[in-house]
């Protein structure tokens, strides 16, 4: 369009220049005639100009403005936040939905809103085509969450985990329970199930394979399908941790025995620093020193797996310590158990996977806050079993 106005106007001074000198009479009015058509030729074509840059601004605009859907919407659905979901990926489940005609626009709705940042992972009821700022107002409002987190905490046993899922989901404890009892059909990889001590493992077993976390589940899943999704959480944390490879590699034992430990340790020590401890206790008495490892939580799991309540360590009789039908009897049977008594967090993996540098053999109890003392000696484990009662420790 400029090169046109330039020509154009070229074009009046080509026409516009006399040829000849003359007095200014009736030549002179033809030009100013011809002139006067230029200049309306040129207004003209600058009012074309004019509408054809507000046309292509409002083109260009649309490029850059976020398509978004107008009122409160249409249809229900049913809309799933993942955990720790970033405000881009909440957009994207979204528009997969056609619940924000695009995720721009949900980010930007998000950002208008202070409150944003308190969106919640769970199961929401939404509509179908909501403008960008209902669909924000709506995943703030607690009436539309559908789940609520359901916490497993560490150490929490399989028995105690379904029966926590069982009360959160309504789901039969009963369904829970059979679910269970192919762990490799869970997702538990079946190389989890060797071991390198020569004993068996209890492969039917769920136990140390929940990972405890707090979770939020679709309400559509079943039984199997939630217990799926907390064996996926163990295995995606133990990649991550590179657990496999390090165990294998610098312990010379198997992961399966290292889980092992990891729930014993987390079933055993009272403050998260004495994990790396107590790990170590147990793979010095096991394959060091080839003495039983002595762990009274051993015995209570056993009675857990018998429908019996646990005990303190103080109460329980010897017959129950050293029960001869139990497979995960520690007191007088060497090495670790048939496998392990809890789900173990990342701490107590990692304490497992790099325990504390330390001969220690024993250790217990000594104060409430259940700070442990450990050493490799019998006389001053004797001497600390004494100081534990003195501190209110229920062992005398």
């Amino acid at each position: 369009m400029i090169d046109e106005l330039d020509l154009a106007f070229d074009e009046h001074a080509e026409r516009g220049r006399p040829r000849h000198r003359r007095g200014a009479g009736r030549e002179g009015k033809k030009g100013s005639g011809k002139s006067g058509v230029a200049f309306l030729m040129a207004f003209v074509l600058l009012a074309l100009l004019g509408g054809g840059v507000f046309v292509g601004y409002n083109k260009v605009k649309g490029f850059f403005t976020a398509a978004d859907y107008d009122g409160p919407g249409t249809d229900a659905v049913q809309v799933t936040v993942e955990k720790d979901a970033t405000l881009t990926d909440i957009g994207n489940t979204l528009v997969d939905k056609d619940v924000v005609k695009s995720t721009k626009a949900f980010v930007n709705a998000a950002g208008e809103n202070p409150r944003s940042k308190n969106i919640q992972s769970g199961t929401y009821n939404m509509k179908k085509q909501m403008s960008a700022k209902n669909a924000v107002t709506m995943l703030l409002d607690p009436k539309s969450r559908i789940t609520a987190g359901v916490t497993i905490p560490e150490g929490t046993t399989s028995m105690q985990a379904f029966g926590i899922l069982a009360k959160a989901t309504k789901i039969p404890l009963k369904d829970f329970q059979t679910a269970a009892k192919s762990p490799t059909d869970l997702g538990v990889p079946p190389f989890w199930f060797n071991r390198r001590d020569g004993k068996p493992a209890a492969k039917t077993s769920i136990e140390g394979f929940l990972f405890p976390d707090t979770y939020e589940f679709d309400p559509k899943l079943d039984a199997k399908q939630i217990l799926s999704v907390m064996v996926k959480r163990f295995v995606d944390v133990t990649t991550e941790m590179g657990f496999v490879d390090n165990v294998q590699n610098t312990l010379s034992v198997s992961p399966y025995e290292a889980l092992i430990v990891a729930s014993l340790s987390q079933a055993e020590s009272g403050v998260p620093e004495d994990l790396p401890k107590v790990s170590r206790v147990a793979y010095n008495r096991a394959y060091k020193a080839k003495m039983p490892l002595q762990f009274d939580v051993t015995a209570n799991y056993w009675l857990e797996l018998n429908g019996k309540d646990a005990k303190h360590s103080g109460k329980l009789t010897p017959q129950e310590l050293d029960d001869p039908k139990n497979p995960y009897n520690t007191k007088s049977k060497l090495g670790l158990p048939l496998g392990p008594i809890d789900s173990p967090g990342q701490a107590a993996l990692q304490g497992s996977m790099q325990p504390a540098a330390g001969n220690w053999l024993y250790f217990v109890a000594i104060d409430k806050a259940g700070h442990s003392a450990f050493t490799d000696s019998l006389t001053q484990h004797d001497k600390n079993i004494q100081t534990a009662c003195k501190n209110g420790v229920p062992l005398c």
